[in-house]
C-alpha cells in the first residue's frame, strides 16, 4: 500500500459513482483519507455474491496527529470479522495507546461510527474515517476512495497542487458565480449576490459561517454624516496608509476603499437596520480622536478611522452578523454548501479561471463547481497553519506568545490561489496585538503540541489581555526599560524580538484605570479605559488561576512573584525608581514619551505580568488591483479571480495599521461588494 506523505499526496480514482450523495460546501483540506483495497474484490463481485460485503480483507487510511493511521478489516458476506488498527506512528501516550479500544469499538459497532477514545479526537477520527473506507470498498462503492490533499510541512509550506483523476469527479454544479469561504467577506459578497438576484453559489470549508469580525471602517457613510462628522481627509489618510506600509502598498487598491466604503455601508444598513432593525454603533470625533498632545511629540500618524458596528444588536437578537446574513440570503431562497473542501482552482487554455474543485468532508467524494462569470476566494489567512508562519514570517511568529486566530485560517486558498499562478505578497503583515499573557520564564515562539495542527502551538493560554495595550512601563527580563510604550500594537512586540525570551513585563499600580482613562488610547484597547475596577478584577482573577497575573504590597514583593532575581532583580527596582522620577518631571528624557502617558508607580497594590504578542490574523494575501481582480506572477490580472479578505494583498506590509481601527475588515466588505459587481456586470 502506497502512504501519504504531508507533503505529497496519492492520486486515486473513485471505481464506481457514489450515488444519493449531495455536496455540502468549502471544507478544511487536510482531512481526507487514501485507502487500497487487497482483496479480490473484482473476482468475488464477478461471483455473483448476494450479501451485504463482499468476503475480503480492506485497508484504509487517514491522517491523524504526526502519522498516516491504518485500518485493515475482513468482512464476511454479512459481517465484519477482524479489524487491526495501526496508530503506532500516534504519539506513544495518546493516539498509539488507544488503538486496541479503538479496534474494539469498530468491532462492537459493526459500523465506523464509533465513540473514539476520550484525549485522542484526532486520532479517532482518523480511524473512523480510514474505517470508512473499508466499508466503502466491501460494499463495492469504491476500490479506492479519495485523495489526501497536501497540506505542507515544514520544509515546504506551499506543497505540490494535487493532480485529481477525471474518474474521482462524482458531481459537476453549474452557476455563475462561486463564493469560496462563508466568514466575513464570503457572507457580505454573497448577500449582495442575492439582492440582486443573482445566480451564484457559495461554498464553505467548515460546518457553519465563520465568525464575525465585528467593526468595520468606512469613509465618509451615512453614519459619519448623520453624526455631523466633517467629510474626510481622505488624501491624508492615503498617504498614512502607505506610509504605515513603508510604501508597499498599491494605492489604488486602498483608495477603492475609501472611495467606495460607503457604499458598502449603505447596503450593509439597508440589511441590518432597514429590514432587521438593528441599530449601528459609529465611534468617531472625541472617542475616536487622540489627544491633543500626541502632535506635540509628532505621534499623530495615528490617523483614525470612522469605526462602525452592530455588536449590541448582535446580542439582543442572539445573532452575530455573518449568522443573520445566512438567514438573509436563505430568506431569498440561498444557502451555504458546508462541509466541503477546496482542492483546486480549474483554468482554461486561454489561462481563465473557470471554477473549482472541491471535496466533500462528509464522504470525501469530489464535486466540478463550474462559475462562468468569475470565483471569489474569501478563505482567510494563514494564522493556523505554523508551515506557513514559521516560513513566510519568522519575526511575526518568533515574538508571539498567544492567538486569537480562527483556526480554521490555515491558508488553503492562498495556496490554491499560489498553484493557479497568482501572485503572493512578498513581505509578511500580520495582525499582533500587544495581550499576550504568559507565565514568568515563558518564551514567545511556538512550542510542541501533540493535538495542534502541524504540531506546534503558542504557549499562552488567554487569547488576549486587554489590558496589556496600555502604555505602562515595560521591562524585559534583565528589569530593563527598552522602549518607548506609547506606540502601536505590534511596535512593542517587535521592540521584544531584541530582549531575552522576547517577552516584557508591564507594570502599574493602583491607580491603573484612572491612568488608562487619562491615556485614552482609542479601537479595541479603549475597552479597559471603558470599563470599571470591577471588571478589570474579573480579568485579573481569571490571568491569576493561569499563573500569569501577580499583585503585590510592594515593589521588591512584586519583583520577588514576576521572577526577577539577583542583579536583574536590582536593576528592575532601579528602573521603577527612574519611572517615577520621569513621571515627577513630567518629561520622559529616555524614550520621549509623551507626559501625559507617563503615571507613576507608588501606590499599592502594584500590578505585574509577562507579555508577547496575541496573533489575530495575517494580512499578507495575494496581490489584487483596485478591482480585486487578482494578480499573476507579472502583476496582470486573471481573468475570472477575485480574491477579497485575509488572503488578499496590495493593501497592507510590514504590520497591520491596528489603531486604524476597522481598516482591515472596512477593506474586506469593500472588495468583496467590488468582486460581485465586476462579475456580474453592474458596473
Amino acid at each position: 500500500m502506497n502512504k501519504i506523505s504531508r507533503k505529497g499526496f496519492l492520486k486515486i480514482a473513485a471505481a464506481a459513482a457514489m450515488s444519493g450523495v449531495t455536496a455540502g460546501a468549502l471544507a478544511a483540506c487536510n482531512a481526507a483519507s487514501g485507502s487500497t483495497s487487497t482483496a479480490a474484490s473484482g473476482s468475488a463481485a464477478a461471483s455473483g455474491a448476494t450479501g451485504t460485503y463482499i468476503p475480503g480483507t480492506y485497508e484504509g487510511t487517514a491522517e491523524g496527529i504526526s502519522s498516516t493511521v491504518k485500518v485493515t478489516m475482513t468482512f464476511s458476506d454479512s459481517a465484519v470479522t477482524d479489524v487491526v488498527v495501526d496508530t503506532s506512528g500516534e504519539t506513544a501516550s495518546i493516539g498509539a495507546a488507544a488503538a486496541d479500544e479503538l479496534r474494539d469499538q469498530l468491532l462492537a459497532a459493526g459500523s465506523a461510527e464509533i465513540d473514539g477514545v476520550s484525549g485522542s479526537t484526532i486520532t479517532s477520527e482518523a480511524v473512523m474515517k480510514a474505517a470508512k473506507s473499508c466499508y466503502a470498498q466491501a460494499k463495492g462503492e469504491a476500490v479506492v476512495s479519495s485523495v489526501q490533499l497536501p497540506t505542507g510541512d515544514e520544509n515546504d509550506w506551499l506543497g505540490t497542487e494535487p493532480d485529481i483523476d477525471e474518474a474521482a469527479i462524482t458531481e459537476t454544479v453549474d452557476t455563475d458565480i462561486l463564493i469560496v469561504g462563508a466568514g466575513n467577506g464570503g457572507m457580505f459578497a454573497a448577500a449582495y449576490a442575492a439582492a440582486n438576484g443573482l445566480n451564484f453559489r457559495i461554498i464553505e470549508q467548515n460546518g457553519n459561517v465563520q465568525d464575525t469580525r465585528h467593526w468595520y471602517g468606512a469613509i465618509d457613510s451615512a453614519a459619519a454624516k448623520a453624526a455631523g462628522e466633517k467629510p474626510f481627509d481622505k488624501a491624508k489618510l492615503l498617504s498614512e496608509i502607505s506610509r504605515y506600509a513603508s510604501g508597499k502598498c498599491d494605492q489604488r487598491v486602498v483608495k477603492t476603499w475609501i472611495n467606495e466604503s460607503a457604499a458598502m455601508h449603505d447596503f450593509m444598513r439597508s440589511i441590518l437596520e432597514d429590514k432587521y432593525g438593528w441599530v449601528c454603533d459609529f465611534t468617531s470625533g472625541t472617542e475616536a480622536a487622540w489627544p491633543a498632545e500626541n502632535a506635540e511629540h509628532n505621534t499623530d500618524y495615528l490617523f483614525p478611522v470612522e469605526e462602525h458596528n452592530y455588536m449590541a444588536s448582535e446580542r439582543e437578537s442572539g445573532l452575530a452578523r455573518n449568522e443573520l446574513l445566512l438567514q438573509y440570503i436563505q430568506e431569498l431562497g440561498y444557502g451555504v454548501d458546508f462541509k466541503t473542501s477546496l482542492a483546486k482552482l480549474e483554468k482554461n487554455a486561454e489561462g481563465r479561471i473557470t471554477g473549482v474543485i472541491a471535496q466533500n468532508m462528509d464522504d470525501d467524494h469530489f464535486i466540478r463547481y463550474n462559475a462562468a462569470k468569475g470565483v471569489l476566494l474569501a478563505c482567510g489567512g494563514y494564522a493556523g497553519n505554523p508551515y506557513m508562519m514559521q516560513q513566510l514570517d519568522p519575526l511575526g511568529t518568533s515574538v508571539t506568545t498567544a492567538c486569537s486566530y480562527s483556526p480554521a485560517d490555515k491558508g488553503y486558498g492562498i495556496r490554491a490561489a499560489v498553484w493557479a499562478g497568482a501572485n503572493l505578497d512578498k513581505e509578511a503583515a500580520p495582525m499582533l496585538f500587544d495581550r499576550g499573557i504568559v507565565a514568568p520564564g515563558v518564551d514567545a515562539g511556538y512550542v510542541d503540541s501533540e493535538s495542534a495542527f502541524g504540531g506546534k502551538a503558542f504557549p499562552g493560554e488567554i487569547r488576549q489581555f486587554n489590558p496589556g495595550t496600555q502604555p505602562f512601563l515595560k521591562v524585559n527580563r534583565n528589569g530593563e526599560r527598552f522602549a518607548n510604550e506609547s506606540c502601536p500594537y505590534n511596535d512593542i512586540v517587535y521592540a521584544a524580538a531584541h530582549q531575552p525570551g522576547r517577552v516584557y513585563a508591564q507594570i502599574s499600580d493602583a491607580n491603573m484605570l484612572e491612568d488608562a482613562k487619562r491615556f485614552h488610547t482609542i479601537g479595541c484597547s479603549a475597552g479597559t479605559r471603558k470599563n470599571t475596577m470591577e471588571g478589570l478584577e474579573k480579568t485579573f482573577a481569571s490571568a491569576e488561576e493561569k499563573g500569569c497575573f501577580f499583585r503585590a504590597d510592594t515593589i521588591e514583593e512584586l519583583a520577588d512573584k514576576m521572577g526577577f532575581t539577583g542583579a536583574a532583580k536590582d536593576t528592575f527596582l532601579a528602573t521603577v525608581e527612574r519611572y517615577n522620577e520621569l513621571y515627577d518631571k513630567q518629561n520622559d528624557e529616555d524614550f520621549g514619551k509623551p507626559a501625559y502617558r507617563l503615571s507613576a508607580i507608588r501606590t499599592a497594590p502594584f500590578y505585574g505580568y509577562w507579555l508577547g504578542a496575541s496573533l489575530l490574523t495575517t494580512e499578507q494575501g495575494i496581490a489584487i488591483n483596485e478591482k480585486g481582480q487578482a494578480l499573476d506572477t507579472n502583476n496582470q490580472p486573471m481573468a475570472g479571480l477575485y480574491i477579497t479578505g485575509d488572503m488578499s494583498g496590495s493593501f497592507f506590509a510590514n504590520n497591520y495599521p491596528c489603531l486604524m481601527a476597522g481598516v482591515a475588515m472596512g477593506r474586506t466588505l469593500t472588495f468583496a461588494m467590488k468582486a460581485i459587481k465586476q462579475m456580474a456586470g453592474l458596473e
